[in-house]
C-alpha cells in the first residue's frame, strides 16, 4: 500500500487544531500525525496549499438530499442517493432520517437503513426517526394527522429496530412518551432525543432522568425559555449531559442566540450541528413535497406555503461559516460540533468525527475561506 504524509495544511483531528504537522496516511489507514519536518522514511510527500485538514462532517439529522426525500424514497437506492448527495459537501457520516410518518412507512425506513449498511453503501451508520410520537402544538412541518402517542407496539417495534441498527435515534415529546417507555428504549440502545414538544421544565428533566440523552435541533419547535418558565430549551442548556442538536443556517437560530447556548452549555453534553438537510442538498430543484404538501425553495429558505419553515437549506461547511463569521466561534470549536461532538451522542461510533490510528480515515479538506475541496 502507498504511505503518504500530507502537509501544507492545518490538521484537526477532532479534539485539537495541529499546525505545522504533517498527516500520515498507510493506505486508506490513519497512521498518526508527525511535525511537518520529520516525516518517517517511505511516506510519499503530498503538500496542500493551505487550508484544514479533517475528519468528515458527522450529520445525525439529514431527511434528504440530491433531489430524494427519505419519507418518499423509504429503500436503500434512496438511501444511497441522499449519502452521496452530502459526500459531495464533506459529510462522511450520517444518519438518514425519517420525518412523521405512517407505521408502514417507518419499518420500511429501518428495512432500507439495515440493506444499505449490509451492502456497504459510504457514510451510512443508522437511522434517525424524528416522530410520530409528539407533540401538535409545536408539530412544525409535520403532518399533525399523523403523529400519535408512543405505545407498547411502537416500543418493540422500535427496540427490535435498535437490535438490527448500529445507530437508531428516536425523537419524541414527553408529552407522547412516558418516563417508563423512555426508559425502555434508552435501556434497549435507543438513543433518544427530545423535541416538537410543548414541554415544561420538570416534565423535560423526568424525560432525561429516565434515559433521554440528546434535544432535536435546539430552539426550533420546542417550548422556549423564559424567566419563570425554562421550557425544554433551559431544560437542555441546564442539564449537563444532554446534548442538543443545532441547525447554524442563521435562519433556524439568530447568531445570539446561539452565542448564549453554546455559553451555557457545561458538561459532558455539548451543542452540536446537524443540518437537518432537506431534498436540495446537492440538486438545484426549487420546490418538493413533504406528506403530499408542497415545500418551497428562497433565499436559502425552506417553507411550507403557509411560510412554516420545513427543514434547512443547509450543508455543514456553510453551517461551518456561520459559526466562525457570523456567531464567532473559533476554528477549533466550530469543527468539534461538526464532527466528535455528534460522534458522541451516537452508541456505536466507531471511528467516525476522529482521526483513529489504523482506522479507515475519512479525511476532508476545508480550503482557507471555509470550502470544501474534496475528500484525502
Amino acid at each position: 500500500m502507498t504511505r503518504r504524509a500530507l502537509t501544507g495544511a492545518d490538521i484537526f483531528d477532532g479534539t485539537t487544531l495541529n499546525r505545522d504537522m504533517a498527516l500520515l496516511l498507510d493506505g486508506p489507514l490513519f497512521a498518526g500525525l508527525v511535525p511537518a519536518d520529520a516525516v518517517p522514511a517511505g511516506y510519499l510527500p503530498e503538500r496542500r496549499a493551505g487550508g484544514t485538514l479533517l475528519p468528515g462532517f458527522v450529520d445525525l439529522q439529514v431527511n434528504g438530499g440530491g433531489g430524494v426525500m427519505f419519507n418518499d424514497d423509504t429503500t436503500a437506492a434512496g438511501v444511497a442517493a441522499i449519502a452521496a448527495a452530502h459526500a459531495t459537501t464533506g459529510t462522511r457520516a450520517l444518519l438518514p432520517t425519517l420525518i412523521t410518518d405512517t407505521p408502514d412507512r417507518g419499518r420500511a425506513a429501518v428495512d432500507a437503513v439495515e440493506t444499505a449498511i449490509a451492502h456497504g453503501v459510504p457514510g451510512v451508520i443508522g437511522l434517525h426517526l424524528e416522530g410520530p410520537h409528539l407533540s401538535v402544538a409545536r408539530k412544525g412541518a409535520h403532518d399533525p394527522d399523523l403523529i400519535r402517542p408512543l405505545e407498547d407496539a411502537d416500543v418493540d417495534f422500535l427496540t427490535d429496530a435498535a437490535r438490527r441498527l448500529p445507530n437508531l435515534m428516536v425523537t419524541v415529546a414527553p408529552e407522547s412518551a412516558t418516563p417508563e417507555r423512555i426508559a425502555h428504549l434508552a435501556e434497549a440502545g435507543v438513543i433518544v432525543a427530545l423535541g416538537h414538544s410543548d414541554c415544561d421544565y420538570d416534565t423535560a428533566c423526568r424525560a432525561f432522568a429516565a434515559g433521554a440523552t440528546c434535544v432535536t435541533h435546539l430552539f426550533n419547535a420546542m417550548s422556549q425559555i423564559s424567566g419563570r418558565q425554562p421550557g425544554l430549551v433551559g431544560a437542555a442548556l441546564d442539564t449537563g449531559s444532554v446534548s442538543a442538536g443545532l441547525i447554524a443556517d442563521g435562519i433556524h437560530v439568530h447568531p445570539a442566540s446561539m452565542r448564549a447556548a453554546l455559553a451555557a452549555k457545561s458538561g459532558p453534553g455539548a451543542i452540536f450541528l446537524v443540518t437537518d438537510a432537506m431534498s436540495t442538498v446537492g440538486s438545484d430543484i426549487t420546490e418538493f413535497t413533504l406528506n403530499g404538501r408542497r415545500v418551497l425553495r428562497r433565499d436559502g429558505r425552506l417553507t411550507l406555503e403557509d411560510g412554516t419553515l420545513a427543514g434547512a437549506d443547509l450543508d455543514m461547511p456553510t453551517a461551518l461559516h456561520v459559526l466562525t463569521e457570523r456567531v464567532g466561534l473559533g476554528a477549533a470549536q466550530a469543527m468539534r460540533m461538526a464532527t466528535s461532538a455528534p460522534a458522541a451522542v451516537l452508541r456505536n461510533p466507531g471511528s467516525v468525527g476522529h482521526l483513529v490510528e489504523g482506522q479507515p480515515a475519512e479525511v476532508i479538506h476545508l480550503g482557507a475561506d471555509g470550502t470544501y475541496l474534496g475528500g484525502i
